[in-house]
Formats: structure tokens, C-alpha cells, sequence
């Protein structure tokens, strides 16, 4: 066999291996997000958490979140978004104001960045968890 032949054939099984890897993440990665959707998020008693600062987090491959959510005199005074990892899903972000207005994590995800909300919202649940 001509060494052309053998490089390109090289590079042909290359290509349909790097295929077939980008297809078999595609789906987990898509496998995921759809799976957000029926997450449920809770709002802790926010009178039954201590005052302070609480740190917590939520992964959903490609999302990665981290939080700290102040508690003061039973209220969510303060929310400050310490690590946020996400494909496209930065105008989630803005669903920080309607979790402060609304005192509660049931509150509509920001269109367009549905899954990015999701992942936000469950770092938040998770930080007041961990402050019960």
C-alpha cells in the first residue's frame, strides 16, 4: 500500500472517530439540560435559617454554579454569584433580582438560558440547605 494511501486512511478513521466522540457528548450533554427540567427547587422557611452568609453550589455538566446567599432577620438580603460556567447561559444571571424581590426560589428562568437558570436557582437551594 502506497504510504498516501495509509496517511489518508489515517486520517479518514481520525475524522469519523472524532465524529462519533462529539456525537456520543452532544447527547449526554443535551441528556442533561433536558434532565434540569424536572428538578424541582425549593424555598427553605427562611425564618427557620440563621442569620449569615452561606456558600453552595449545583453541576449539571456543561452548567456549573456556585453561590453565597446572605439570610438576615429572615429575609434573602443578599445574593452574589461567586463562580457561574456555562456555555451561553450568562443572562441567567438576572434571575439573582427576582429571587431578591420575590423572596423565593419559585420564580420564572430567564428565556434563553432556562437551563443556566435551573442550575443558579439549585446553588441557591443548596446554600440555604446547608443553613438549616
Amino acid at each position: 500500500m502506497p504510504k498516501g494511501v495509509f496517511i489518508a486512511l489515517i486520517i479518514v478513521a481520525g475524522l469519523i472517530i472524532l465524529i462519533i466522540a462529539g456525537q456520543i457528548t452532544f447527547k449526554r450533554v443535551q441528556r442533561n439540560l433536558e434532565g434540569l427540567k424536572d428538578l424541582s427547587v425549593v424555598t427553605p422557611p427562611l425564618s427557620s435559617i440563621k442569620d449569615g452568609t452561606y456558600e453552595g453550589g449545583f453541576a449539571m455538566f456543561p452548567v456549573k454554579v456556585k453561590v453565597a446567599a446572605t439570610i438576615k432577620e429572615g429575609t434573602i438580603s443578599d445574593l452574589q454569584l461567586l463562580e457561574h460556567r456555562s456555555g451561553q447561559g450568562q443572562p441567567a444571571e438576572a434571575i439573582l433580582a427576582p429571587v431578591l424581590t420575590e423572596q423565593k426560589l419559585d420564580v420564572d428562568t430567564i428565556s434563553g438560558a432556562t437551563y443556566s437558570s435551573i442550575v443558579i436557582l439549585k446553588a441557591i437551594e443548596d446554600a440555604m440547605k446547608k443553613a438549616q
